[in-house]
């Protein structure tokens, strides 16, 4: 490839060597961990900036000790809904602009939406940036970028961050998902395993048409104690009723609402299989290269492992996927046909030969 004077100058007028990048992924946890490679992509690239990411308090915890992140910029949105709901529009507007002002004293010369929506791209134009790259969407948001990019909604993982990636002139071919987590974590959790293998299931998200029929759970969960496993469940403090709902009896270990999102995040980088729906903890298998077996019904975010061990189970519907708006009334056939012989099927392929538990699977 052959770059002229021309080539050069406008790369340079468009903000080709910044000094100070922003990434803008607020949420949620699973598209952290997607677009995660994002980093790496940039310094690999432009190896003497300071790369910040902007996010909402949730998510920090992965993204705080990510090496080649200068900083993680919290945006306060708990604290403007609530401001917004009690109507105190004034205090409301007086931490908008001292937010903006914050945005503005680190003179970014690259910000990215990577999150594609009104209000990322909001805070995107309040950075004040000369240069705002950002998904194309139905949402208005032309007006606060100086470039758009359409979301690329290939089979891979992470396939539009690679886009974005490839649009800024960084490298997208090898492009890994990765999870930061603490040393202190880390010994947490290889004491946790013990040199005991286990399979996490992570059955928890914040959709009814994404989770899989309790009674799969049930029959999958059964089915991997009598084979010998140990058995982890990982979720969020919301999800312990279900939790102790669903396993009741059944011997397994909850970590439900008990460990922390590093906690868990090193909970199932320690595992031996990881098996979960459209979620972020199981989205994680993939960035810890933990053999993953993914259960889509009404989202397939991915089909395409790019060489990585596991599975994706989908049933492809003619209503799928529905994603927000399921037409099945509740039955979620697409999930309920995705039965538990299925996973098990997929484990014994998935660790014979590659696990110090690979008999326990075939037997």
């Amino acid at each position: 490839m052959v770059i002229t004077m021309a080539d050069l100058s406008d790369s340079l007028d468009r903000g080709a060597f910044p000094d100070r990048i922003l990434i803008i992924r607020l949420s949620a946890i699973g598209d952290v961990v997607f677009s995660s490679p994002l980093v790496d992509a940039l310094k690999g690239v432009y190896q003497g900036a300071d790369i910040f990411w902007l996010a909402e308090s949730p998510v920090v915890p992965l993204l705080e000790h990510h090496p080649h992140l200068r900083d993680v910029i919290v945006w306060p949105r708990k604290e403007w809904g609530e401001l917004l709901s009690s109507g105190r529009w004034l205090a409301l507007l007086k931490e908008i602009v001292r937010f903006k002002k914050r945005l503005r004293q680190y003179r970014f010369d690259l910000v990215i939406d990577a999150q594609g929506l009104f209000k990322s791209a909001v805070l995107a134009w309040m950075t004040g940036a000369v240069r705002r790259v950002g998904f194309a969407s139905k949402e208005p948001t032309r007006a606060l970028l100086t470039e758009r990019i359409e979301k690329d909604a290939g089979p891979a993982i992470s396939s539009e961050y690679r886009a974005m990636a490839k649009h800024l002139g960084c490298q997208s071919d090898v492009f890994p998902m990765k999870v930061c987590v603490p040393p202190a974590v880390e010994v947490w959790a290889d004491a946790f395993r013990a040199d005991t293998p286990y399979v996490a299931i992570c059955p928890f998200t914040t959709r009814p048409q994404k989770h899989w029929p309790e009674a799969h759970w049930q029959v999958l969960a059964k089915s991997l104690v009598a084979r010998g496993w140990r058995v982890v469940v990982l979720g969020g403090p919301a999800d312990s009723v279900s939790a102790d709902r669903i396993f009741a009896d059944i011997r397994v270990e909850s970590m439900v609402g008990k460990a922390a999102l590093l906690e868990s995040a090193a909970l199932v980088g320690h595992a031996d299989l990881v098996i979960g729906v459209d979620t972020g903890l199981t989205h994680m298998g993939w960035a810890f290269k933990v053999p993953t077996i993914a259960l889509f019904g009404s989202t397939c975010p991915y089909r395409d492992l790019g060489g990585l061990r596991g599975a994706v189970l989908y049933k492809n519907m003619t209503c799928s996927p529905c994603r927000r708006k399921p037409v099945c009334g509740g039955t979620y056939d697409c999930l309920a046909a995705l039965y538990p012989d299925s996973v098990i099927g997929s484990m014994a392929g998935l660790l014979r030969d590659k696990s110090v538990s690979g008999s326990v699977v075939a037997s």
